[in-house]
């Protein structure tokens, strides 16, 4: 379990406040080797005070929240789907056993009042506050600029440029549609995913794994989880995130594809505690288009046992780092 995310001193090492002016002399006059580590939203200041590149004196280490495998090789993780979901997997909520609720507001407010102040210039929070909202209930849906900036009464230049701060802030991230060798006409937006569910929860108002369970976008934020977890798994990795989703105009489609050289992952989500073999439908029809490909399907379910389904394997959510990624 990486213990030491957001902000934390380890070692010797040094944890560089917020002034930068000396880095690039200091890192020259003694070229150890991890000297300084500079978390969380250290780098937006790094990058508008620092002068030159440091290109080749530095390594880039992309920590998201903890990952389930992490939690459960902690017996940290609850094996209620719903509390997992609204608790989110930020580090401090479980290292220091802090309530998860007051946590995320309190981060929700310095977040905003703090960085996106720095990098945005963002004048007016409530509104951005509105689009971090309508964010959230957009999670695993396409991407429209347009549509969210007439709800949150802005053009969509600002829509963009709003999107591209919590993109760099690592709140959410834009999943490409994968679109190659296939004869159909498919969708070419991408698809948007916060990086942690409770974060997205908090923002949509729910409370509670009670009030969760009977929300409508109960559905959308499992397959968030999943890809987040699909996320952690490459970048934990040391690997860059590439994987997509897929569908037609028709209305045929995958959640998840990963691409390993001539190895295909199939991945489809469902939120549901039983596995029934209406799941496969769209894995199916899917398997069927790919040609010179080796193709495994995957089902990842709300449920706690892992089984086949005419030949692909139905995982549990709380196993999804079996998948061999």
């Amino acid at each position: 379990m990486h213990k030491y995310r957001n902000g934390a001193i380890f070692d010797e090492v040094q944890h560089v406040p917020p002034l930068f002016s000396h880095l690039q002399v200091e890192v020259d006059k003694n070229p150890v080797a991890g000297r300084f580590i500079l978390t969380g939203s250290q780098h937006f200041g790094l990058t508008e005070q620092i002068s030159q590149s440091l290109a080749g004196r530095t390594a880039i280490l992309e920590l998201l929240p903890f990952s389930i495998d992490e939690l459960a090789r902690e017996n940290l993780l609850d094996p209620d789907l719903n509390t997992t979901l609204c608790k989110g997997t930020y580090p401090p909520i479980y290292d220091r056993n802090l309530r998860a609720d007051r946590w995320l507001s309190n981060y929700l407010t310095t977040y905003i009042q703090r960085d996106v102040r720095q990098i945005a210039q963002v004048h007016n929070l409530d509104t951005f506050t509105r689009f971090m909202r309508l964010c959230a209930g957009s999670t695993g849906n396409l991407f429209n600029a347009n549509r969210l900036g007439t709800e949150c009464g802005v053009d969509h230049k600002t829509t963009r440029r709003w999107l591209t701060v919590l993109q760099t802030s690592y709140v959410v991230q834009l999943l490409p549609p994968y679109y190659r060798n296939f004869k159909k006409r498919v969708i070419k937006t991408p698809k948007l995913y916060f990086y942690d569910t409770g974060l997205a929860c908090h923002l949509l108002g729910i409370q509670n794994p009670s009030q969760l369970e009977q929300h409508p976008l109960r559905g959308s934020i499992f397959e968030n989880l999943i890809f987040s977890e699909l996320a952690k798994k490459q970048l934990n990795a040391g690997h860059r995130c590439s994987f997509y989703f897929w569908r037609t105009h028709g209305g045929q489609e995958v959640d998840f594809i990963v691409e390993q050289g001539n190895h295909v992952h199939a991945i489809e989500v469902k939120s549901g505690m039983t596995v029934r073999p209406a799941m496969i439908t769209s894995l199916k029809n899917t398997m069927a288009l790919w040609e010179n490909s080796h193709i495994q399907g995957w089902i990842i379910y709300g449920g706690k046992d892992r089984e086949k389904l005419y030949g692909n394997t139905v995982l549990p959510w709380s196993e999804i780092g079996a998948l061999p990624l």
